[in-house]
C-alpha cells in the first residue's frame, strides 16, 4: 500500500510541476512583451513620451510576478487536495477489498466480485523483480491449491501468469510447464495439447519440451494421429468449428524426407480417411512465408521452435498459450517474466486480459457443444433400406497409398506461387471434397 501511495504522490507531483512550468513560461512571455513596449516608449524624445502609458506598463510589469505567484499557490493547493482525495479513495477501496473479497476457502467465493483466495498460511518474503526459491515454492503451492479446488469442482478456468520455471523446481519436483503439471494433477490419464493462439493463427505442438535430437523418435504414427484427433476435437468443442481445417508441417526443411514419406504423410492420409479435414505435410518455410497458414483453422508443428519462431514473429502482442484436450481450461499469456519491469507499473496487461477472455469463451463454447449431447432423442424406429447400396455422401472415399503429388486446399492465398503449399498428401482437393 505504501508503494501505491508513493506512486500517487509522484503522479501528483509531476502534474504540479508541469502546471507551474506553464505558469512561469506564460509569465515570462507576458513580461517580455510588456518590457518591449516599455522600452519603446522610453526610447522616444522627452517631449514625445507618454508618461501615463509608461506608468501603466511599469505597473503591469510589477503585477505580472504577483499574479503568477498567486496562480502557483492555487495550483499547489489544488494538487494537495487531489492527493488527499486519492489517498482517501484508495484507503476506502483497500479496506473494502480486505473486508469483502479476501477468502480462506474457494467455496465462499461471491459472484460479481473479485475474490482473493489465501492459498497457504506461511509468511513469504517477496522482493519485486527478484526470483527466489521461496517465491517459486509459493507459486507451486498456489498451483497445488488450484488443482485441489478444481477436483472439487469449485471453478472452471485456470489462467496462469508468466512463471520462472527454475525457481519453481526443487530437489523433489521439476516443474516442466503448465501442460505437464496439469496432466499430472487432473488429467486422469488424458494427454493435453499445447497450443499457441493469437488473432491470426493457432499452432498446436506434436511434441513439447523435447531436445531437437529426440524429436524424430517421438514422431510416430500413433503419437501424431492422436494429436490430430485431439486437435480436431478441440477445434470442434472449444471453438465451435464444425469441420476445422488442419495443416500439418513437415519435420524436415523440405517436405520430402524419410519421416514425411513413411510417417507424417501416411498418418495424414489415415486421419483423412477418418473424416478429419487435414492436409500436409507442408514445408514450414513456404507455409509461413507464403501465408499458407491463413487457409487453415489450426496448424500442427512438429517441435517447439518450428512453432514459436513464426508465432512470435507474426504475433500482434496478445498471444496466449492454451492446453487443449483436458477437463480444465488452462490458458496463460505468451510471455516470459519481465523482472526489470516488476513494480514499475509499465507492463502491458493486454495479453493477460486476452488469456482470461479466451478461457471464458472456451468454457461457453464447451457448454454449447455438450448441451445437445446430454439427453439425445431416442430413435423411435429403424428405417428400412437396401444395405447393398451405400449412401454416396456417408463417408469419404477410400484413398490409395500415400502419393507424392502436391495439392493445397481451397481458401489458400490466390497470389501464392503455383504449388505453394508444397504439401504431400493423398486426400482430395476442395473440389473433390465438394463432390464427395
Amino acid at each position: 500500500m505504501a508503494e501505491i501511495d508513493k506512486k500517487l504522490a509522484r503522479e501528483r507531483k509531476t502534474e504540479l510541476e508541469n502546471e507551474i512550468d506553464d505558469i512561469v513560461a506564460l509569465r515570462d512571455e507576458y513580461k517580455a512583451l510588456i518590457q518591449t513596449m516599455l522600452d519603446y516608449e522610453k526610447s522616444k524624445p522627452e517631449d514625445g513620451r507618454d508618461n501615463e502609458k509608461i506608468s501603466e506598463l511599469e505597473g503591469k510589469l510589477a503585477q505580472a510576478d504577483k499574479t503568477a505567484q498567486e496562480r502557483i499557490v492555487k495550483a499547489q493547493e489544488k494538487a494537495a487536495e487531489k492527493m488527499r482525495k486519492d489517498a482517501a479513495d484508495f484507503q476506502k477501496s483497500f479496506n473494502d477489498a480486505q473486508k469483502d473479497v479476501q477468502l480462506r476457502r474457494a467455496e465462499d467465493a461471491q459472484d460479481g466480485r473479485v475474490n482473493l483466495l489465501t492459498c497457504f498460511d506461511d509468511e513469504v518474503k517477496v522482493e519485486l523483480g527478484t526470483p527466489t526459491k521461496e517465491s517459486g515454492e509459493a507459486a507451486l503451492k498456489a498451483l497445488d491449491r488450484a488443482m485441489t479446488d478444481f477436483r472439487s469442482q469449485l471453478f472452471d478456468v485456470l489462467v496462469a501468469c508468466p512463471v520462472n520455471q527454475a525457481s519453481m523446481s526443487d530437489a523433489n519436483y521439476t516443474y516442466r510447464g503448465l501442460k505437464s503439471y496439469s496432466e499430472t494433477s487432473i488429467g486422469d490419464g488424458a494427454k493435453g495439447v499445447k497450443m499457441m493462439i493469437n488473432e491470426t493463427m493457432r499452432i498446436a505442438l506434436a511434441t513439447d519440451g523435447l531436445a531437437l535430437k529426440d524429436v524424430p523418435s517421438h514422431i510416430t504414427e500413433e503419437n501424431l494421429l492422436s494429436k490430430i484427433r485431439a486437435v480436431n476435437e478441440a477445434m470442434k468443442r472449444d471453438y465451435r468449428l464444425s469441420n476445422p481445417r488442419i495443416g500439418v508441417l513437415a519435420l524436415n526443411p523440405v517436405a520430402d524426407g524419410e519421416e514425411e514419406k513413411t510417417i507424417i504423410g501416411p498418418t495424414v492420409c489415415k486421419a483423412a480417411d477418418e473424416g478429419i479435414n487435414v492436409y500436409g505435410p507442408y514445408s514450414a518455410d513456404e507455409y509461413f512465408s507464403q501465408n499458407i497458414y491463413e487457409a487453415f483453422d489450426v496448424t500442427i508443428a512438429m517441435y517447439d521452435d518450428q512453432a514459436v519462431i513464426p508465432f512470435t514473429t507474426l504475433m500482434q502482442g496478445n498471444g496466449i498459450y492454451y492446453v487443449a484436450s483436458l477437463p480444465l481450461v488452462c490458458t496463460a499469456p505468451a510471455l516470459t517474466p519481465d523482472f526489470e519491469a516488476a513494480g514499475q507499473g509499465t507492463s502491458d496487461e493486454s495479453a493477460l486480459r486476452h488469456a482470461i477472455f479466451e478461457a471464458i469463451d472456451i468454457v461457453r463454447h464447451r457448454e454449447e457443444h455438450d448441451a445437445p449431447l446430454v439427453n439425445p432423442l431416442q430413435k423411435l424406429y429403424h428405417e428400412k433400406r437396401d444395405e447393398s447400396e451405400k449412401v454416396r455422401f456417408s463417408i469419404p472415399k477410400k484413398r490409395d497409398g500415400f502419393r507424392s503429388d502436391r495439392r493445397q486446399p481451397s481458401g489458400a492465398p490466390q497470389d501464392a506461387p503455383q504449388g505453394a503449399p508444397q504439401a504431400q498428401n493423398n486426400h482430395p482437393s476442395s473440389a473433390d471434397a465438394a463432390n464427395e
